[in-house]
Formats: structure tokens, sequence, C-alpha cells
């Protein structure tokens, strides 16, 4: 799977673990692990959601498409 999201970056940016994300979202740890590896991905809902519990563009969570594995 191609790497889309900068979840994990954004939330290190932020002095946030995902483990805090997973508890603000109320989601599974799990969950949220997966997310930040690009293992799975959330959907756009929670996208949103994530960047406002980080303040931040819903943009600064993805990366752009030129970055993507597929894409090199």
């Amino acid at each position: 799977m191609a790497e889309i999201n900068r979840i994990k970056v954004v939330l290190v940016e932020n002095k946030k673990t995902s483990k805090w994300l997973a508890e603000q979202l109320g989601k599974d740890p799990a969950t949220v692990s997966k997310w930040c590896t690009n293992t799975s991905q959330p959907s756009i809902d929670t996208f949103l959601e994530i960047a406002r519990l980080l303040n931040v563009d819903i943009k600064e969570l993805l990366l752009p498409q030129a970055t993507t594995k597929e894409a090199i």
C-alpha cells in the first residue's frame, strides 16, 4: 500500500502520541497505529476530525501524490 498520510509525523510535530489520538477519537489504539504506519487509512470524516484535534489544515495530514511509492 502506498504511503498516503503523514499522521505519525504531524503527531510528533505536535508532541502528541497515537494513544492520545485514539483516546480523543474513541478509537482502538491498534486502529490508530495502522493509520500511523499507512497500513490502513481513516475515513475523510476522521481525517477532518484529526486535523481539528491537532489544529492543522487537513492537507498537512496527506502526502502529495508525487511522494507516494506508486508515483516514484
